[in-house]
C-alpha cells in the first residue's frame, strides 16, 4: 500500500501551516508527482476558481487505498461535471467540445460553489458530429493494422460549456487521473495523455492552450484563433487545422470584389475581438474600394439567459438597418452573437423573411439550439461563406447512420442528452418535467433531423479533428518507427506506450505528410498551420429547416496571385427576392463606361454620381474613377467608351468637293483659254486693240494661271506643294492686279494727255504699263522669297481642331498673312482708281468694268478672310480655292464678256469709225 501525505495550506481566513507533499516510492510505475511548482501553480488556479476548498475538503478526507497491482484510483471528484465520454486506451486523445451551454453559473469568491453544476443547459446539437468524428477517427486508426500496430489509442472528451471557468477546469480534468481530480498526479497509466483537440472558438483555445502549452502538450484547435494566440513564441504547442483569420479576411474581400458588391452591412459581436476584427478588416475593403454601408455590434451576452433580455432599443436598430439599400450583410459572430441575432431576425420580420444576402463567417454553420425548432431561417436563403474545407472520408457516413443510443448511452452522456433533446422523447426514467415526453424507440436515425441540428455530411470543423486525430496517429507512427531503430541499435530497452512523453510528438508533428482516407494530403506550413483553404459554400434553405450545402467554389491562400478565388457562378442558388439575377448591392447605380464616378460631398467614396467622359476621353469599364484619354491618333467615339483612330483628312481629287472645284478651275481655265484665243484671232481690231493689247494678255494669262494654280491646293499637301501653293497664287493674283492697275492709270494717263499742253503726254505708251506691272509685282514677289527664306510652309497634321480626323495641311505661318495684305492693297488701289476714272471717256467704257470687276473681287476677299479663319480642315482648303476661282471669275467675266460679246456677236461695232463715235459720245455725256 502506498500512503498519500497530507496536504495542508495557508489561507487568509485560517492559519494552515503548509507542509510538504510525502511522494510515493521513485520505483513506482503507475503513480508519481511531476514538477513542484506547476502544482503550486494550478493549486493557485482552483483557489481563483473557488474549488480549491473541495479539493482541499478531499484531501483532509481519509486518504485513498489502492492495491499496487491497480490501475485506477476511487472517484472523489467534489464538483463533477456533467458531460464526458471516455474510451480507455494505450495512449489517449482529449477533446474539449463547445456542445453546451449553462443557463446560470456565477463564481462568487466569498463562497464556495455549489458542488454540482446546474442542469439547465442549452445544447446545440449539430456540434455533436465533432465528438463522433473524433470517435470515428479512432475507431478507424485502432482498425488499421499498419498504423500504431501494437498501440491502442483512446479519447476523453469533455464540454467546455462556453465558459472560461469550466474550460480551465475540463483542461485541469484532462491531466489528472480518470477518475480522480486532481492536478498533475497521474495515478493511471490508462490517462496517458498524448494531445489535445480544442477549441472551435478562439477564446476557449486560448484558455485551453495556457493550461497545455505548460506540459508542452500538443493541441489541435479547430476554429479560427486571434492574432495573440497564433503567436508562437507564446503558444508554441499549437497546431492549427484551419487557415489563418487573415486568408479569410482576405478570402470574403476577393469574394465581394468577385460580385461587385461594394456597399455592405456588418454585424459583429461587441467585444475586443469585434473590434480587432473591424481594426483589421475595414482596412482591406477600403483598398478594394468597399464601403461599410452601417456597424450593428451585437451585444455580448456571457450566459445564454441574457439573451432573453434583448431590448427593444436594439431590436429598433436593426429593423432600421435591415432597411438599408445595401443587399449583402456580413456577419462575424460566434454562436452566441448569432443566437442572439436569430432572436432579433424573428423579432423584426417574423412572418416576413429578409430578402438580403447574408455572408457568415466559418465561426457559424447555420446551426441552432433545439429552443429553436419553431424559429424560420429563410431570410438566410441563398447565404455565402468561407467554410472551413472538408471532404468526406470513406464509412463517415455509415457511421453516422449506425450510431444508436443503445451502443453508449450508459457511458456516454453526451449522448443520452443529445439523443433526447432532439429527438424530444426521454431514455432515462421519467422526471416531473418529463411527463409530456414519450420514450425513446432508439431506433431513431439521424438522417430524419433537419439540418440546423444535424448534417450528415462532414462539417469543416469535424473534419478539422478528424484530420487532428489522423496526424497524431501517424506522428506516433513515425516517432515509435525510429525510437525502435534506436533503442534496438543502442539500448535494447523496452518500448512501452507509458514510457512516451508528449513534448517528444512535435517534431514528427511538423514535418508529418500522409494521405487520409478521403484522399486529400496532410500537412503543416512553418507556422503548424495546416495548408488547406477555404470552399466557396451556398446555403439553401428549405422551409422544413433543412437545407443543403453546395459548393460552389474554392478559395486557396497558396494559389497563383489573382487566382486564389475560383467560383461557378452558374451552381449559386440567390433568395428568391433577387429571381436568380446576380444581387446587386451598391451605394448607387454603376456609372456604365463612358462615364466617370464623381464624388458627393460629405458621403463616403462608394457614393458617387455619374458624370459623361469630355471630349476625347473614354472609359471602357464600369465604375470608373477617371476617363482615359485617347492617343493623338485617336479619338473617342458617340459613346465615349472606345478610341477609334482618326481618319486622314485634306481635299482630294476621290471625294466630291475636289471634284466639283476641280472642275470649276478647269472649266474657267477652258474659258479663258478661249477668251485669250478670240483675242488672238481679232489681234488687230479695235476692241483688242483699246486700252494696250499688252496689258489684256498680260492680265488674261495670269487669270489663267490664277484658274490652274487653284489645283494646287487639291490633293494630299507635300513639301514641293506647300512652298508653291501660296506663293504661286499670291505672285499671279499680283501680277493680274497689277495689271488692273496699269490699264486704270493707263486710261487717265490718256485722257489727261489729250488735253491742250498737257505735260502727261510723255508718260503715255507702253512703258508706264509694263512699269506699274512689274513694280507691282516684284513687290509681291520679294515678300514670297523673304517668306521661303526665314520660314518656308512645311506639311504638318493637326490632330486636335477636328474631333476623329487628322488633318493634313500645309502649316504656312504668319507670312502668309503678310502675302494676303498686300494683294488686299492692290486691289484697294485697283478699285479706288478704278472708281474715279469709271466716267472719263472711254471707246469701250472699260473703267467702268474694272470698277465693277473690282467690287466683285473684293467682295469676295473681305468674306474669305473670316470664313477662312473660322473653318479648319479640308474646307480652310476649299474656302481659299473657291475664293480664288470666284475671284478670277469675276475679273474675267466682268471685264471681257462685253468685249467678247463685240467680237463675236456685234462685229459691226468692232470697227475704227464705232470706236471713236462712241468715244466721242461718251465725252459730251
Amino acid at each position: 500500500m502506498k500512503q498519500w501525505g497530507q496536504l495542508s495550506f495557508k489561507s487568509s481566513r485560517n492559519q494552515v501551516n503548509a507542509k510538504k507533499f510525502n511522494a510515493v516510492e521513485e520505483n513506482s510505475e503507475v503513480c508519481g508527482w511531476n514538477e513542484f511548482f506547476l502544482l503550486k501553480m494550478v493549486l493557485l488556479l482552483l483557489l481563483m476558481l473557488g474549488l480549491l476548498p473541495h479539493v482541499i475538503n478531499e484531501t483532509h478526507s481519509t486518504p485513498p487505498s489502492m492495491d499496487t497491482h491497480s490501475t485506477s484510483c476511487r472517484r472523489s471528484d467534489s464538483f463533477p461535471v456533467l458531460h464526458e465520454f471516455a474510451q480507455p486506451g494505450d495512449l489517449v486523445i482529449g477533446e474539449i467540445a463547445s456542445m453546451f451551454f449553462l443557463l446560470r453559473i456565477a463564481t462568487k469568491f466569498n463562497q464556495p460553489p455549489a458542488p454540482r453544476l446546474n442542469k439547465e443547459v442549452i445544447m446545440v446539437p449539430k456540434d455533436y458530429q465533432d465528438i463522433l468524428a473524433l470517435v470515428f477517427a479512432v475507431k478507424e486508426i485502432n482498425q488499421n493494422h499498419r498504423i500504431l500496430p501494437n498501440v491502442t489509442l483512446g479519447f476523453h472528451i469533455y464540454d467546455s460549456y462556453h465558459n472560461t471557468e469550466m474550460t480551465y477546469k475540463m483542461s485541469l480534468d484532462l491531466l489528472s487521473s480518470q477518475i480522480r481530480f486532481v492536478p498533475n498526479y497521474k495515478c493511471d497509466i490508462q490517462n496517458n495523455l498524448i494531445t489535445v483537440i480544442g477549441g472551435m472558438i478562439s477564446g476557449i483555445s486560448q484558455n485551453i492552450a495556457t493550461i497545455m502549452n505548460t506540459y508542452k502538450i500538443p493541441q489541435f484547435t479547430t476554429g479560427p484563433l486571434d492574432v495573440m494566440v497564433t503567436e508562437k513564441t507564446l503558444f508554441p504547442s499549437l497546431y492549427q487545422m484551419v487557415p489563418h483569420k487573415i486568408q479569410e479576411y482576405n478570402g470574403i474581400v476577393q469574394l465581394l470584389k468577385h460580385f461587385g458588391w461594394t456597399w455592405i452591412g456588418l454585424f459583429t459581436l461587441n467585444s475586443i475581438s469585434g473590434e480587432t476584427f473591424l481594426q483589421i478588416f475595414a482596412p482591406l475593403l477600403f483598398q478594394q474600394h468597399i464601403c461599410i454601408a452601417f456597424i450593428v455590434k451585437i451585444p455580448k451576452w456571457k450566459y445564454v439567459d441574457g439573451i432573453l433580455q434583448l431590448s427593444n432599443t436594439e431590436v429598433n436598430k436593426i429593423s432600421d438597418v435591415l432597411e438599408s439599400k445595401a443587399n449583402v450583410f456580413l456577419v462575424y459572430a460566434g454562436s452566441l452573437a448569432m443566437e442572439a441575432l436569430y432572436r432579433y431576425l424573428n423579432m423584426t420580420f417574423l412572418h416576413s423573411p429578409i430578402g438580403k444576402v447574408w455572408i457568415v463567417t466559418i465561426h457559424w454553420g447555420f446551426k441552432g439550439n433545439t429552443q429553436q425548432r419553431g424559429w424560420h431561417i429563410q431570410s438566410f436563403h441563398g447565404a455565402m461563406s468561407l467554410s472551413v474545407h472538408s471532404n468526406e472520408p470513406l464509412g463517415f457516413k455509415n457511421f453516422l447512420q449506425n450510431v444508436r443510443p443503445s451502443s453508449w448511452a450508459k457511458e456516454n452522456q453526451y449522448m443520452q442528452d443529445f439523443w433526447e433533446k432532439v429527438f424530444n422523447c426521454y431514455l432515462k426514467n421519467i422526471t416531473e418535467h418529463e411527463e409530456t415526453k414519450e420514450a425513446c424507440t432508439g431506433d431513431e436515425n439521424l438522417e430524419s433531423l433537419p439540418g440546423i441540428f444535424f448534417e450528415m455530411s462532414m462539417t469543416g470543423h469535424s473534419y478539422a479533428v478528424y484530420n487532428a486525430a489522423h496526424a497524431v496517429a501517424h506522428a506516433l507512427h513515425a516517432m515509435y518507427e525510429a525510437r525502435s531503430k534506436h533503442r534496438l541499435r543502442v539500448v535494447r530497452e523496452k518500448l512501452a506506450p507509458w514510457n512516451l512523453r508528449s513534448w517528444e510528438l512535435h517534431p514528427f508533428l511538423r514535418s508529418i505528410t500522409f494521405n487520409n482516407s478521403a484522399g486529400e494530403t496532410v500537412h503543416f506550413d512553418e507556422n503548424q498551420e495546416l495548408i488547406a483553404g477555404f470552399d466557396v459554400t451556398n446555403w439553401v434553405i428549405f422551409p422544413n429547416q433543412s437545407f443543403l450545402r453546395v459548393k460552389v467554389g474554392r478559395m486557396d491562400p497558396r494559389g497563383p496571385p489573382g487566382n486564389e478565388l475560383t467560383i461557378q457562378d452558374e451552381r449559386i442558388v440567390w433568395h428568391s427576392t433577387f429571381n436568380q439575377i446576380l444581387p446587386v448591392s451598391t451605394c448607387n447605380d454603376n456609372c456604365h463606361p463612358g462615364y466617370r464616378k464623381k464624388k458627393k460631398e460629405g458621403e463616403q467614396f462608394c457614393c458617387y454620381d455619374c458624370v459623361p467622359c469630355p471630349e476625347g476621353e473614354i472609359s471602357s469599364k464600369m465604375d470608373m474613377d477617371a476617363c482615359t484619354e485617347c492617343s493623338e491618333d485617336h479619338y473617342s467615339n458617340m459613346g465615349k467608351n472606345q478610341c477609334i483612330p482618326k481618319v486622314i483628312s485634306y481635299l482630294s481629287y476621290q471625294e466630291p468637293l475636289g471634284i466639283i472645284l476641280a472642275s470649276f478651275s478647269l472649266a474657267f481655265t477652258l474659258i479663258t483659254a478661249a477668251v485669250i484665243k478670240t483675242f488672238m484671232k481679232n489681234h488687230d481690231t479695235p476692241v483688242v486693240k483699246a486700252n494696250n493689247r499688252s496689258l489684256t494678255y498680260v492680265l488674261l494669262s495670269s487669270l489663267l494661271l490664277c484658274f490652274l494654280c487653284s489645283l494646287l491646293f487639291i490633293g494630299c499637301p507635300e513639301r514641293v506643294i506647300c512652298l508653291l501653293r501660296q506663293t504661286t497664287f499670291g505672285i499671279i493674283f499680283s501680277v493680274a492686279l497689277s495689271s488692273l492697275l496699269s490699264k486704270t492709270i493707263t486710261v487717265i494717263v490718256a485722257f489727261m494727255a489729250t488735253k491742250p499742253g498737257s505735260r502727261m503726254r510723255k508718260w503715255v505708251g507702253i512703258r508706264l504699263a509694263n512699269s506699274i506691272v512689274l513694280s507691282c509685282s516684284f513687290i509681291q514677289a520679294g515678300i514670297c522669297a523673304l517668306w521661303l527664306s526665314t520660314s518656308p510652309p512645311f506639311p504638318d497634321t493637326d490632330m486636335h481642331s477636328l474631333n476623329g480626323k487628322i488633318i493634313v495641311e500645309c502649316n504656312e505661318g504668319s507670312m502668309f498673312y503678310c502675302v494676303l495684305g498686300y494683294m488686299g492693297f492692290l486691289a484697294a488701289i485697283s478699285f479706288t482708281v478704278a472708281y474715279f476714272a469709271r466716267k472719263l471717256p472711254d471707246g469701250f467704257n472699260e473703267t467702268k468694268f474694272i470698277t465693277f470687276s473690282m467690287l466683285v473681287f473684293c467682295s469676295v476677299w473681305l468674306s474669305f478672310v473670316p470664313t477662312y479663319l473660322s473653318t479648319k480642315g479640308k474646307y480652310m482648303v476649299a474656302v481659299e480655292i473657291f475664293s480664288i476661282i470666284t475671284s478670277s471669275a469675276g475679273l474675267l467675266l466682268c471685264i471681257f464678256s462685253p468685249k467678247c460679246y463685240i467680237i463675236v456677236f456685234r462685229p459691226d461695232l468692232n470697227n475704227k469709225e464705232q470706236l471713236i463715235l462712241r468715244k466721242n459720245l461718251n465725252i459730251f455725256k
